[in-house]
C-alpha cells in the first residue's frame, strides 16, 4: 500500500469505532474466548503496560513494525510482539510508555512518531499485564538501533500482507493453560504471530479494512 494513501486515510482511521472483542475473538485461542467474554480482569489488579503499532514508509510502501523478543528465562522469550513494555512511575501516561519503550528497544525517538489513536486493551493472563496498544506513524523512513537484551531482530511487515487473509493459519502451540492446542496465527516471514499480538493485529486489520476498502 502506498504510504501517501495511508496518510490520507488517517482522519478516517481516527473516526472509526474500536472493534475490541469482535476483532480479538477472531485471533484468540479457543480456550481463551470464554474468558474474553466474561472475565473481569480488574479483580487481579493487573500491571499496566503499553505497546506501539508503528506504521512507516519504506520505498513509499506502508510497513508495520514488529519485533522478535530476545531469548531470556521468561514466558515471552523469543515471541513476536510490538515494541513496548511496563509503565514506569515516571511515565505521565500510557502513550508515553509506548513511545519511551519504542525508543529504548528499537531506537526510534519520540519526536519521529505521531500517535493516531489508542486501541482496545488486552489482558495477558500468564504475566498479569493489561496491555494498551497505540497506533502511530512516522513521516520518514526509519533506521533501527536494537537493544540486544530486549530485541533479537525487527520484522518489517508490509501493511498489505496484514490485509491478506491467506497469511492466517492454525498452528499447534503450548500455552500457559493448555498443551498442543490449535491457535490462529499470522505467518509473517516464517514467524508465527499469535496470542495477544495477533489479537491486536486483528483489531488493526478490521479498522483498516473499513477505511481502505
Amino acid at each position: 500500500m502506498d504510504y501517501d494513501k495511508f496518510l490520507k486515510s488517517i482522519p478516517a482511521i481516527k473516526a472509526q469505532p474500536l472493534f475490541a472483542l469482535q476483532a480479538h475473538i477472531k485471533m484468540a485461542p479457543l480456550e481463551r474466548i470464554k474468558y474474553l467474554e466474561t472475565e473481569d480482569y480488574s479483580l487481579y489488579n493487573p500491571k499496566k503496560s503499553a505497546v506501539l503499532m508503528l506504521l512507516y514508509p519504506k520505498d513509499n510502501k506502508t510497513n508495520l513494525l514488529l519485533i522478535e523478543r530476545a531469548e531470556y528465562p521468561g514466558i515471552h522469550s523469543s515471541q513476536i510482539a510490538f515494541p513496548g513494555g511496563k509503565k514506569d512511575a515516571s511515565d505521565r501516561n500510557l502513550t508515553q510508555t509506548a513511545l519511551r519503550e519504542t525508543r529504548e528497544e528499537v531506537g526510534v525517538a519520540e519526536e519521529q512518531i505521531e500517535i493516531i489513536k489508542p486501541f482496545s486493551e488486552i489482558y495477558i493472563p500468564p504475566s498479569n499485564f493489561i496491555v494498551s496498544p497505540f497506533l502511530g506513524f512516522a513521516l520518514s523512513d526509519l533506521s533501527f538501533v536494537l537493544q540486544p537484551t530486549e530485541v533479537a531482530k525487527v520484522i518489517e511487515m508490509p501493511l498489505e500482507d496484514l490485509l491478506d487473509d491467506r497469511i492466517i493459519e492454525h498452528v499447534k502451540m503450548n500455552t500457559s493453560y493448555a498443551i498442543d492446542i490449535d491457535v490462529p496465527a499470522y505467518l509473517v516471514d516464517d514467524h508465527i504471530v499469535w496470542g495477544a499480538t495477533a489479537m491486536m493485529l486483528s483489531e488493526l486489520k478490521e479498522t483498516l479494512r473499513k477505511v481502505l476498502f
